[in-house]
This record gives C-alpha cells, sequence and structure tokens, in this order.
C-alpha cells in the first residue's frame, strides 16, 4: 500500500483534467466571488492537499495501466467522476457564471465542483494502492470541500 516510485501518466491526464478547467475558471469566476474570509485552517488544509495529491498523482507509478483486475474498477470509478467534472465546468462555463452556478451539484453529488475531484483521487489511490494518495486526498477533501461549503453556506445567507 506504499506505492511504487516512477512516473504516473494517468496521474498525469488526471491532472491536466483538472488543472485546465481551474486555469479557465481565473478568467471566469462567478459574479460576486471572494476568496476573503476563508477559514485558514480549511485553507492549509487545501494547500497542503493540492501539493500532496500533485506529487502522488505524479510520482507512483502504480496508478498506471497494469492489465485487467477487480481493482481496474476503481480506476473506471475515478475516470467517471473526472469525466462528470469536465461536464459540471463545461455546464459552468455554459451559465451564468452566478455564485449559485458555481457551488451547485451535478447529478445529485453536492458542491460537484469540489467533491468530485476529490473523490476521483481518493479512489485513483484505491485502484492504485497507494495509501500516500488517499490520505492527501482526504486532507484535500477537508479543505476544498470545507471551503466550497463555507462560501455556499455565506451565498445562501445572503440571498
Amino acid at each position: 500500500m506504499t506505492g511504487h516510485f516512477g512516473f504516473s501518466y494517468v496521474g498525469w491526464i488526471f491532472l491536466i483534467l483538472l488543472f485546465i478547467p481551474n486555469i479557465i475558471w481565473t478568467g471566469k469566476k462567478p459574479q460576486g466571488y471572494t476568496s476573503e474570509n476563508e477559514n485558514k485552517i480549511l485553507l492549509f488544509f487545501e494547500r497542503t492537499g493540492e501539493i500532496l495529491t500533485t506529487i502522488c498523482a505524479l510520482v507512483f507509478e502504480d496508478f498506471n495501466l497494469h492489465g485487467w483486475s477487480e481493482w481496474a474498477w476503481w480506476l473506471i470509478a475515478a475516470v467517471v467522476l473526472v469525466a462528470m467534472y469536465e461536464l459540471w465546468w463545461i455546464r459552468y462555463f455554459r451559465s451564468g457564471r452566478k455564485l449559485s452556478d458555481f457551488y451547485s451539484s451535478f447529478l445529485g453529488i453536492p458542491l460537484a465542483g469540489a467533491t468530485l475531484p476529490v473523490i476521483s483521487f481518493f479512489l485513483l489511490g484505491i485502484y492504485g494502492k497507494v495509501i500516500w494518495l488517499i490520505v492527501a486526498s482526504v486532507i484535500l477533501g477537508i479543505g476544498h470541500i470545507g471551503i466550497h461549503m463555507q462560501h455556499r453556506k455565506e451565498f445562501v445567507r445572503s440571498k
């Protein structure tokens, strides 16, 4: 469960699919979005989780394809969630880009923009049997999903 060092092209693909819409988002933020007043503890978890998840996704070759087994279902589930994440972004970019669009659910998954990538990396960790990515994605989830929950709560309260 510790992992084998080596480049992961699957991890690299997952990261590219994560980073591209986020880079586009920097120029298409929702109306009224602010990162002010974010909980410093959640922000620490988010940043730490981002760094650890990125490193783990790239440096363990265990995430690369290695034939069919029952473990491949974990990879399939992770890929489905990444695809859902991309579809959520497409829906967001086509929307009026309001805060309600940004904090929306997708196919019943709440706060999909935060939840889907975290769960997909968690499942990728299970597929690769790499505890470090599993732990990194939990740390990321505490911060990233927590911050999105905080923002959504403030948005709902301000309505």
